[in-house]
């Protein structure tokens, strides 16, 4: 039998569940490129996901700390989805993929990882980036790492915030 070696792995099953909640962050501390926080809008964030599905995978999640989608103020969801649509010009800019997946996990048994914190996903997604090695092995093969895939998109939310202000 052949091994594959996908040791960042470890680290999410090491380490599954945070001490504290990924999405509940204060002010820009000059930590955000450590915590893959690409960008911040008047309610909500953008960071890369840590574990993704495929390299440019994102997530949006409000400021406030919230699981129920229910409690979001009219302002909360409005910003949430232009966001969204942000985060996807930029994938379609930067990336050029030929799709997207975007969803919310709502509770662990539909397979959110953290499921105290609402937050959406949007995966960009190419013909043959899903191949044997995720339906055989349940293994994902990630062309770029996140630090290189962060600085590349970091600069187009950059150019985003100052055409908005």
């Amino acid at each position: 039998m052949e091994r594959i070696w996908a040791p960042w792995r470890m680290e999410y099953i090491e380490n599954c569940k945070p001490a504290t909640c990924i999405f509940c962050v204060s002010n820009d501390d000059g930590r955000d490129r450590e915590r893959l926080i690409l960008h911040r809008s008047t309610l909500s964030l953008v960071m890369l996901n840590r574990y993704p599905y495929t390299n440019g995978h994102l997530m949006i999640a409000p400021f406030r700390h919230t699981a129920d989608m229910s409690t979001l103020s009219e302002e909360e969801m409005l910003d949430l989805f232009k966001t969204l649509n942000l985060c996807r010009t930029i994938l379609q800019e930067t990336a050029s993929p030929e799709g997207f997946n975007i969803g919310i996990n709502l509770g662990k048994s539909a397979g959110a990882g953290i499921d105290d914190h609402l937050h959406l996903h949007i995966v960009p997604r190419w013909n043959g980036d899903t191949n044997f090695m995720s339906v055989i092995a349940d293994l994902r093969v990630m062309p770029e790492n996140l630090l290189t895939t962060y600085d590349r998109l970091r600069p187009a939310f950059l150019a985003a915030r100052k055409v908005t202000a």
